[in-house]
C-alpha cells in the first residue's frame, strides 16, 4: 500500500475559436510563461466557467486574449483527450474536452493579452502554421479547415 494520497481525476471543458480571414490567415495566440506548453501556439479560447454557456465562453476568451469580438458561425468540431496521472506535479488523471467553433470577427483591434495565460496574438498564414511550435489541438483544426470550405486549397 502506497503512503501517497490518490490524485483525483479532473475534467476540463474548454471552448476555442477558429478564425480565418480573407487572406487565409489563422488567428492564433501564444501560451505565456508560467503555463503548461509555454511558447506554443494555440487557438484563442480556454476553460468554461461553471454554469457558463460554451458559446459565451468562446466569445469572452476571444476578446480577452486578442482584443477582437466575434460571432459564432457554427460548431466546427469537438475534441477529447486524456492523460494519466503526473504524481511528480501533484496532478491526477486528466480528461480535456475541447469545443471548437468557427467564428467571424465583428469588431475590436488585435492586441496581446497581458499577465494572463497567453502573451501574444497574431494572424498566421495557414501555410505557415505547421512551422510554428503548436499544441495538439491544431492538428484536428487544420484537418477541419482542409476538409471544409473555410480555407481555400493551395
Amino acid at each position: 500500500m502506497s503512503d501517497q494520497p490518490e490524485l483525483a481525476p479532473m475534467t476540463r471543458i474548454a471552448a476555442y475559436a477558429v478564425v480565418v480571414d480573407e487572406a487565409q490567415q489563422l488567428l492564433m495566440v501564444r501560451i505565456a510563461p508560467g503555463y503548461p506548453s509555454v511558447g506554443m501556439w494555440t487557438l484563442p479560447g480556454g476553460g468554461i466557467h461553471f454554469g457558463e454557456d460554451p458559446a459565451l465562453a468562446v466569445r469572452r476568451e476571444l476578446e480577452e486574449e486578442t482584443g477582437l469580438t466575434g460571432e459564432i458561425e457554427r460548431l466546427a468540431f469537438v475534441g477529447s483527450w486524456t492523460r494519466g496521472p503526473l504524481p511528480e506535479r501533484g496532478w491526477g488523471p486528466f480528461h480535456g474536452i475541447q469545443i471548437v467553433y468557427l467564428v467571424r470577427i465583428t469588431g475590436g483591434s488585435i492586441r496581446h493579452e497581458i499577465e494572463e495565460s497567453t502573451d501574444m496574438a497574431a494572424w498566421v498564414p495557414l501555410s505557415e502554421v505547421r512551422e510554428l511550435p503548436i499544441v495538439p489541438l491544431l492538428a484536428p483544426t487544420l484537418e477541419y479547415l482542409e476538409a471544409s470550405e473555410v480555407a481555400l486549397a493551395d
